[in-house]
């Protein structure tokens, strides 16, 4: 293992400047600037995975469908706050948010309902949960045992990335060293029960929402990747056991040549980082996989049907950067959660550019362009530059206890909005363009009864269990908490046995405790 993660580079420079040719290099051959694959979409394309979940498991399900039927190619499901907390629905803490941002989930019995009628063999499930990623992937696969399907053909993603969460989302539930503990059980034990599952997203999204720019998007993301690399190879692993199913995520924006080059760079400069510091024998350990979402920051609630022109614009961007999987988000989203003829026109918005506009047929269709090649290699500059000085200072996670990588967006996000107040950034509809009107939209609502339905459930729930069942299930999860067991095929013992979300996280923050993060302020 190389001492120096950064020594790919020579006199300031990439080995692999624009200027050396090697940029031009075919779609498929490192360093992956022009995509992963050779054929890219001509032969298959991205798949089309919508972000979905509200209120209960039964309406979350009936969404998954509609999507299903139109044409979605994979799931992506949205949980609400509680959950994403590891708090059961009648917990003190929940109330006023159960099922407000997604779908309540504190049992087997609605992890059912949620996938009732949904082959887990066919379907790609991508779970947007990281502090209790752990339990719900152990509810997932807990489902697919009963239904007697072999955990090896499973595939999807747990996004599991809670450094992010530390930095710029704030739902983490225990301190760090115990957070990343929970993460390598979880991709240690994937690669021997569920081999096809993602077991890893390391999220650059999350803070380019928060206010980073591009390159900051790519060099906090990557940096948060080594240091995940890096215990997992502390752990006992090889970096050809994971790396191949590690996955990201990352923001397109407004800016769209800049954020066809920002994926561009991304790959480029996470072959390099990956092959110098690790030298993997599997090609695929080096090729950085990535799943898009649209820029839910940039909608605005002004004007809110130019929403659907600025996520087409962001989509294209997406698949002429070379992304695996896509999210296009609702005109309405700035107004409240989407409904449903506003996700049926985001999955429209990416069915028109593969079908019609003709880019699916060509690998990287901007390479070799002066523009693009410039502005990918000054991404690429800048964002190992960043990466450097992060490792400088003793890596990602040491830089979250002091604040470093919270002050950088902070700062970023107040100079975007001294710009936009300024009028030197220009949004249409807000401070140019604009009609004066105050947006009205009667968007999707959620039903006050149902967080009482789902409260109810939860004591039928208790009631009717076997008690001695999941005091069993507990007491053998704490154990392994304690004496650094691997927690995984405890927890789906436990979710078998009708434990809930809130007592399986309740187990773990008696033993781990809880933590703070500075603000970076």
């Amino acid at each position: 293992m190389s001492s120096n993660p950064l020594g790919f580079f020579v006199d300031d420079e990439p080995v692999t400047n624009s200027n050396t040719g090697a940029n031009m290099l075919e779609a498929g051959e490192p360093p992956y600037r022009r995509g992963i694959h050779n054929e890219m979409y001509s032969k298959r394309l991205w798949t089309m995975r919508q972000y979905a979940g509200f209120s209960t498991p039964k309406k979350t399900n009936r969404r998954f469908r509609t999507l299903l039927d139109g044409g979605q190619t994979g799931l992506s499901v949205a949980f609400d706050l509680p959950t994403q907390l590891g708090l059961d629905s009648d917990d003190d803490l929940a109330s006023g948010e159960v099922g407000k941002v997604g779908v309540a989930i504190d049992s087997i019995h609605d992890m059912r309902v949620l996938f009732e009628g949904i082959d887990l063999s066919k379907v790609s499930t991508s779970m947007t949960i990281n502090a209790p990623a752990a339990t719900l992937l152990a509810l997932y696969v807990a489902v697919a045992d009963e239904r007697s399907i072999p955990r090896a053909e499973l595939s999807g993603t747990v996004q599991n990335d809670i450094i992010k969460e530390y930095i710029a989302r704030g739902l983490y539930i225990y301190p760090p060293k115990q957070s990343v503990r929970l993460t390598t059980d979880l991709m240690t034990w994937c690669m021997d029960q569920v081999p096809r599952w993602n077991s890893i997203s390391v999220s650059g999204y999350h803070m380019r929402e928060a206010g980073c720019t591009a390159s900051q998007e790519i060099g906090l993301t990557l940096s948060n990747a080594l240091f995940y690399a890096r215990s997992a190879v502390a752990s006992g692993m090889e970096i050809d056991d994971f790396a191949p199913r590690m996955s990201f995520f990352f923001a397109c924006h407004n800016d769209f040549l800049e954020e066809v080059c920002k994926f561009r760079a991304a790959r480029e400069l996470w072959y390099y980082l990956v092959t110098s510091e690790f030298g993997p024998s599997d090609p695929k350990s080096s090729q950085l996989r990535f799943h898009t979402q649209t820029s839910g920051v940039t909608l605005t609630a002004q004007q809110h049907t130019n929403n659907a022109i600025r996520v087409a614009y962001q989509a294209l961007a997406a698949v002429m950067g070379g992304t695996q999987s896509l999210h296009t988000n609702s005109f309405d989203e700035a107004l409240g959660l989407p409904t449903e003829e506003a996700v049926i026109i985001a999955l429209r918005t990416q069915q028109i550019i593969a079908d019609e506009s003709g880019v699916a047929r060509h690998p990287d269709p901007l390479g070799g362009s002066y523009v693009i090649e410039e502005i990918t290699d000054q991404l690429i500059h800048d964002s190992r530059e960043i990466i450097a000085e992060i490792d400088s200072l003793g890596g990602a996670m040491e830089c979250v206890k002091s604040g470093f990588q919270q002050m950088m967006i902070h700062e970023s996000a107040w100079s975007q909005m001294q710009r936009v107040e300024s009028g030197q950034e220009l949004v249409v509809g807000v401070n140019t363009h604009s009609d004066g009107a105050q947006p009205f939209y009667e968007g999707l609502r959620i039903e006050p009864s149902d967080a009482v339905t789902k409260m109810s459930e939860l004591v039928d729930i208790r009631n009717n269990r076997d008690h001695d069942s999941v005091i069993e299930a507990l007491s053998a999860l704490e154990v392994a908490c304690k004496d650094g067991s691997n927690v995984m095929e405890l927890l789906v013992v436990a979710m078998k046995a009708e434990a809930t979300v809130g007592e399986v996280n309740g187990v773990m923050r008696e033993v781990f405790g809880t933590w703070m993060a500075p603000s970076g302020v």
